[in-house]
This record gives structure tokens, sequence and C-alpha cells, in this order.
């Protein structure tokens, strides 16, 4: 049986991510445009919130998927510091500003939403507050990887920020739980079923989260291979300048 850990050889990696890639892409595609047109056309409106409840299916898949993004960082460069896994740590670079784009439309349609619903763009709310952190830790953990010249270093320093930034990530999904106070609704995604939103509303936004989902796979890895490619150019030169 092939060993889960043979993909951390960069050619491996290459070659299956270049088999999977077009297969995800697809799936993405068909999840996004299936699930936003299901969503937005053929849900009715809240009888409370109107039709500005369909902002759902862009603010919660992104908010969702930009925690997830930081914990995926933090596993695969977790994974860099134990085993020394190039692989790792260029995909955990690739993620980051998938991660920072996703962060920011969960910022954007929260202040959307939250506009009309609460009177205001922006409150010091704890979920609000620590989302907000953590697209900061995003845009610090980039930063970082750009301002050392050693690739291993950078990958080093950066695992300890994604390590502490994790904490925030954690607090931006669990914020109601910690702090039973603050606008912020409570969670729209529960597997208790009495605090879940309404079938004709949880379908099409589970549909729309797959695609985000798989848009974020598709995205990593389109990326992590250009790391990889980009690395190995670098390489090149700097053989030929020593030659």
């Amino acid at each position: 049986m092939t060993s889960i850990w043979e993909y951390a050889n960069p050619r491996r990696f290459m070659v299956a991510s270049g088999t999977l890639l077009p297969w995800i892409t697809g799936i993405a595609a068909l999840c996004l445009i299936g699930g936003l047109i299901w969503g937005f056309f053929f849900t009715p409106d809240d009888f409370r919130q109107g039709s500005t409840v369909k902002i759902i299916y862009l603010h919660v898949p992104a908010a969702i998927m930009a925690v997830n993004a930081w914990m995926m960082m933090l596993v695969t460069s977790l994974i860099w510091v134990i085993r020394r896994h190039h692989v790792s740590a260029l995909a955990a670079k690739a993620a980051a500003p998938v991660g920072m784009v996703f962060t920011l439309i969960a910022l954007f349609t929260g202040a959307v939403w939250g506009q009309p619903m609460w009177g205001t763009w922006w409150e010091w709310d704890p979920r609000l507050t620590s989302i907000l952190i953590l697209f900061l830790f995003y845009l610090g953990y980039m930063a970082l990887w750009e301002a050392i010249d050693n690739p291993d270093q950078a990958a080093d320093l950066t695992a300890v920020l994604c390590l502490v930034g994790s904490v925030f990530a954690v607090l931006s999904r669990y914020a109601l739980v910690f702090w039973n106070q603050g606008l912020h609704q409570g969670a729209t995604l529960s597997l208790d079923a009495e605090q879940n939103i309404a079938d004709v509303f949880w379908y099409p936004l589970i549909t729309v989260l797959a695609g985000f989902g798989f848009l974020f796979l598709a995205l990593v890895l389109f990326r992590t291979r250009t790391e990889i490619r980009a690395r190995r150019i670098k390489a090149l030169i700097t053989q030929e300048q020593m030659t």
C-alpha cells in the first residue's frame, strides 16, 4: 500500500496533483454555480430578514473556510517542523493568500449583512474582532515569508506564527461559546437540529460550502505546484551561477 508520506516527494506530488486538479476544479465549479443559483434564485425570503438572508451563501462558507484554511496551514506547518517535508511547508505558504481572501470576503459580507440587521457596519463583537485579528495574521504570515530569504528559516518562523494565530482561528469559530454576548447570531450550521436553519436554506448552503471547500483545495494544489516550480527554477539558476 502506498504511504501518504510518499506524496511529500515533490515529483510524486506533481504527478498526483496534476491528475486530481481538473476533477477537483470541475466539482468546485459545479457545486458553486449550482448552489449559488439554487440559493439566490430558488429559496424564499426569510420572514424576519427578507432577501438579506441570502448573503449566507457567501458569508457563511467564506467564514468557515477562513478558519479551516488557517487550521490546514497549522497542520502542514507542524508536519514541516516534525518531518521536514518541503511540500508541506510550500502547501502552507500556498494556502495563506487563499485563506486571506476568504477572510476578507467574510468580513465584507458580514458588514453588508450586519448593516441592515444591526444598524451598523461594524461592531467590536467577540467573533467579529477575532476574525479581523485572524485576517491580520494572514497578512503577517505572508509578509514573513517574503521578508526572509532562506526558505527553511522562513518555514520555521511562519510555523511558529501559524501556531499563535491558530488561537484566534479557534476564537473566531467558538467565540459565542466562550463569551455569551455580542450581536453576532449563533451558528448557522449546527449538529443540533433545533438550532439549524430550515432545510430550504440548509441544502443549497451545504452545496455552496462544498464548492468553497473544493475551490480552496484546487487553489492550494495549483499554488503549491507553482511554488514547487518556482523553487526548482531558483535552484537551477543558483546552480548555473555557481558553474
